[in-house]
């Protein structure tokens, strides 16, 4: 009874409304379709979540191991970063559960730190810093009451565009280069799963078209950067300093 009593509270309501856990758990009615797919979409959400802690990490680790973010396009992350803050702005603008987009949170401080070291590593270490002032000035602003629904609204919309630019740039990057460079194939994979996964997990949790086809266009653009992954896996990185 206890464990029961325990389950239910780590469960209702974060994961399962009432009515769900008692089908699901209580009855054992496991084929509830509709009690299922709030079911599945939660836990996926909540593992996006957390596999997003450390998703950029093998990046990260990449770039201090080599002291280089040679192949690692600077106006790539920053388009990226837009469209990750969008989403955020937005899924706080509307009140989504934070298992719909928390992993934007934790891919934003990630994704900030990749763009300073590529800065930091390029020389350019005084402007790494203004990038990051700069940044969080414009966060703190966006989070904030003063700036108005509509344009939260216009800057998810913007999100796709972005999302096309920025794989298009590492993509053409990959391609001058003949390589990948000190791009994380790790990093790129679990990016290609985990923007699959949101489209289920948008549609069932928030509802919002707008979302679910953000993670639709950023699948299809991870797709392509996981693909040159896999094409360049053993081309050498100073292939081209070579020629």
């Amino acid at each position: 009874m206890a464990a029961s009593t325990a389950l239910k509270g780590l469960l209702v309501p974060h994961v399962l409304p009432e009515n769900c856990y008692d089908e699901l758990f209580l009855s054992l009615n496991l084929l509830h379709i509709p009690c299922l797919k709030i079911f599945i979409s939660k836990g996926l959400g909540f593992a996006i979540v957390a596999g997003s802690l450390m998703v950029k990490l093998p990046q990260i680790f990449k770039i201090l191991g080599a002291k280089s973010a040679e192949g690692l396009s600077f106006h790539s992350i920053l388009l990226e970063l837009l469209a990750i803050t969008g989403t955020m702005a937005y899924s706080i603008a509307n009140a989504f559960p934070f298992s719909s987009w928390g992993e934007a949170f934790f891919l934003m401080l990630q994704t900030v730190a990749i763009g300073f070291l590529v800065q930091h590593f390029g020389g350019h270490t005084g402007r790494g810093v203004t990038f990051l002032l700069v940044y969080f000035g414009v966060l703190a602003l966006l989070l904030s009451s003063l700036t108005p629904v509509g344009v939260v609204t216009a800057l998810q919309a913007f999100n796709m565009p972005a999302v096309i630019t920025s794989r298009l740039l590492q993509a053409a990057t990959n391609y001058r280069n003949g390589h990948t460079g000190q791009l994380s194939a790790v990093t790129a994979f679990l990016l290609f799963a985990g923007s699959l996964a949101r489209i289920f997990t948008s549609i069932q949790e928030t509802g919002d078209p707008l979302m679910a086809l953000t993670y639709v266009v950023a699948s299809s653009c991870n797709s392509i950067i996981t693909g040159q992954l896999i094409y360049y896996w053993n081309v050498p990185v100073d292939k081209r300093k070579k020629e």
